[in-house]
């Protein structure tokens, strides 16, 4: 990422970038030094360290009765978990030298730490260790704005949260500019790019905190368990009491897994956090992992693989940074790795054949932390999210009780809550919320954007980031009224990657703004009939079948490049016609536009007691000759049970093992499809239709471990009469469209292929 970026910032960063303090290598061959025999209580755990390898241990609770038992890894660790919060805990071996440790208490969410141990902490710029309510050391980076000590803030602060190289302690900035090799191990993982470079050259201190159980940071990863939720709460408050955080206050920022983060820390309500920026964020782990109720083999399967790898014990394994940082000498990152052998088994939370299980999810799951939030929230995100999924907008919805909410919703990648029509609020919010300031303009917004949108999107154009607004404004509290007066609920941009910068442009070519999730507007139902119609009117009672088979196309429809380049290679394949039915909807008289998520309510019958389903929303162009993809819906039949939130638009399965039913052989049954949010205006001339296969082949990273039928299934569909099948959007009203359709493929993450009829149509 250099060339522009490298020339045209070099001068201004000339007085050169705050790195990490780097300890002096002592030895090549790091050994772990012997650790007293110790117990400690975290939240809903136990853990001990300093026991004997291969030693039996036994948990004592105050009261003389065994909590938990196991056996000590090979660094002297062990994790006892889902433990009930109490005193007087202590852990025993029961081998020769029966050992017992001093008692400790198992915490509750509600044990809050005394102040001290926040204000008792100071941080340096460059790479620290931050003690935990339970004894835990977690790594955090303190990345400073160009040119800048802590000696010249207080500064606007705001924390970058994952697992990923978080805080590895060298400027990735540097590596940008060409001042460190792109190969160093100490670089931060590029994912990190938000916190580690762009917030600091806005004027931010970026704080990049390492989640437990990874590279440097102490105790055992579990993936977004409760211990990691509250060391965000304890970091908060931990960088709160700064002296150089201005007014101390902290935001939070970061895009993905540093999205994710955010709703899980804000839910604990730490009072020095101001608002958060979550960026590509998804609403549960199950709905990522299981689609439908589906293992998603392909995405989810391969992300928790690599979670697995960078949970584990450095040097001989895990995080290369912490790798390389131990082998400078750092024996407190070296001491960290003995509790990372404990991690969960991440299989048990997104592996094959799994439920939802409410006490293993919700506890991690962003749209159950997000009804808790009570800061201001920047929302951003894509409907055509080829790695977290397009599912996120529940969180709008779990945020309804927060008056603060800004969201704003795109067609296009992972990539795309980043964009330039974003990413100028973006810097406004938290000039607002956290800095506590009127907006100014930042002459490094423009200089770095385009660079930065070329070097992820392998030369995609983009336009440049609009010019920060209120910045005339004479008071903060002017500033905030316009902000909120200016910025909807819900902003949703359409037609990203239409516009005349060419196709694939990262670049939105008109907006619509609503006050509520779903949008207002009317609710229709269109019924499925013979001869492939979608029509608003039921037709005569008739059936469909066809033989849902995933061998007959690819699992995904991207096997190489990059999904967020201008125009991908993909290979988004028809649907056979006997594997699959489609129904559309005539040509619109009038330019169409839905906004919402989306209901396909199928009367169902199968020759097997389960089946899974695809549906699929493209817009077929004029002429009949190319369709272009919208979204899609998942379902394993036997996960039809709705939860009691479901509406018409949004049928939400409870994905519980106990509601799982066998379809009724021979029987009409209803089953609803959840579709994933559709934020699409369809021109006048062009129509809607959804294709009905088995999963897989539309998404280019998401795959599913389907049932395996291979066409042995036959799935038969009623239509018309009282059990006639129908597709449910939200029509959404006031939407001025521009005139120009682009071209088919042209839109960011919505890829166009042949047109094809179905069997069934006619």
């Amino acid at each position: 990422m250099r060339g522009i970026l490298t020339k045209r910032l070099a001068a201004a960063v000339s007085a050169g970038i705050v790195t990490a303090a780097m300890f002096v290598a002592t030895s090549s061959t790091p050994s772990f030094a012997a650790t007293p025999f110790q117990g400690h209580g975290s939240i809903g755990e136990a853990y001990a360290i300093g026991a004997t390898p291969g030693e039996h241990l036994t948990l004592i609770n105050g009261s003389g009765s065994t909590v938990g038992s196991g056996v000590v890894d090979k660094l002297g660790g062990i994790i006892v978990r889902n433990l009930r919060a109490g005193r007087g805990l202590r852990f025993e071996e029961t081998g020769a030298k029966h050992r017992k440790t001093a008692s400790f208490a198992v915490l509750s969410t509600s044990s809050t730490p005394p102040a001290s141990l926040y204000s008792g902490q100071h941080l340096h710029a460059g790479l620290n260790y931050v003690k935990m309510r339970d004894g835990i050391s977690i790594a955090a980076t303190v990345r400073l704005p160009p040119g800048k000590t802590l000696a010249d803030g207080p500064f606007p602060t705001v924390i970058e949260y994952s697992g990923y190289g978080t805080a590895a302690p060298h400027s990735l900035l540097d590596s940008l500019l060409g001042k460190a090799p792109s190969s160093d191990a100490l670089l931060p993982d590029s994912a990190t790019i938000v916190g580690s470079v762009i917030a600091p050259l806005l004027g931010f201190v970026t704080v990049s905190m390492q989640m437990r159980g990874t590279g440097c940071s102490g105790g055992a990863f579990d993936l977004f368990g409760l211990p990691s939720d509250y060391d965000g709460y304890d970091m908060i408050q931990t960088v709160g009491a700064q002296p150089w955080a201005l007014n101390h206050k902290v935001g939070m920022v970061g895009i993905s897994y540093s999205g994710i983060s955010q709703f899980e820390v804000a839910g604990t309500d730490p009072p020095d956090l101001a608002a958060i920026a979550p960026l590509s964020s998804t609403d549960d782990l199950f709905s990522t992992g299981y689609p439908g109720g589906i293992y998603n083999s392909g995405f989810a399967a391969s992300w928790i693989a690599q979670r697995k790898i960078d949970a584990e014990a450095a040097p001989k394994g895990g995080q290369p940074w912490a790798t390389a940082e131990i082998a400078t000498g750092d024996t407190t990152c070296l001491a960290n790795q003995v509790l990372h052998p404990g991690a969960q088994q991440l299989e048990s939370l997104v592996g094959p054949g799994l439920s939802r299980v409410p006490s293993l999810f919700d506890q991690r799951s962003p749209a159950v932390w997000a009804t808790h939030v009570k800061v201001p929230v920047f929302l951003v995100g894509g409907l055509e999210d080829e790695q977290t999924g397009p599912q996120w907008p529940v969180l709008i919805t779990a945020l309804n009780h927060d008056k603060n909410v800004y969201t704003t919703m795109l067609n296009g990648t992972h990539i795309d809550s980043l964009g330039p029509d974003t990413l100028s609020r973006w810097l406004e919010f938290l000039d607002i919320y956290v800095a506590g300031r009127v907006p100014t303009q930042n002459p490094f917004l423009n200089l770095l954007a385009p660079e930065v949108y070329a070097q992820a999107t392998g030369g995609a154009k983009s336009m440049a980031p609009p010019p920060v607004r209120f910045t005339s404004d004479t008071s903060l509290s002017a500033a905030k009224s316009d902000f909120a007066a200016q910025d909807p609920r819900v902003r949703v941009l359409f037609d990203n990657g239409g516009g005349d910068l060419g196709p694939g442009a990262l670049q939105p070519t008109f907006e619509a703004d609503y006050s509520q999730w779903p949008a207002r507007g009317t609710v229709t139902r269109y019924y499925l009939g013979s001869g492939g119609t979608l029509a608003t009117a039921k037709g005569s009672a008739a059936h469909v079948s066809f033989r849902p088979d995933p061998s007959v196309r690819p699992a995904i429809d991207l096997p190489s490049g990059n999904a967020w380049a201008a125009l991908p290679p993909y290979n988004w394949t028809t649907v056979p016609a006997a594997n699959g039915v489609a129904f559309e909807t005539p040509a619109f008289a009038s330019p169409t536009t839905i906004v919402g998520p989306a209901s396909l309510d199928l009367w169902l019958r199968s020759s097997a007691p389960t089946t899974d389903l695809q549906v699929t929303v493209t817009e077929v162009r004029p002429g009949t000759t190319q369709e272009e993809y919208v979204t899609s819906g998942f379902l394993r039949s036997s996960n039809r049970t709705l939860s009691a939130s479901s509406t018409a638009l949004d049928p939400v399965p409870t994905y519980l093992k106990s509601n799982r039913h066998n379809l009724p052989a021979g029987k009409d049954t209803l089953v609803r499809i959840p579709i994933d949010p559709i934020a699409h205006s369809f021109r006048a001339g062009t129509r809607l239709r959804i294709v009905i296969s088995a999963p897989g082949g539309d998404r280019p990273a998401w795959a599913f471990a389907t049932s395996g039928t291979h066409g042995s299934v036959t799935d038969t569909l009623s239509l018309g009469a009282a059990t006639a099948s129908s597709l449910v959007v939200n029509i959404a009203r006031g939407v001025d469209p521009t005139a120009a359709m682009p071209a088919c493929g042209a839109l960011r993450g919505e890829p166009c292929r042949s047109y094809s009829k179905m069997a069934n149509q006619n």
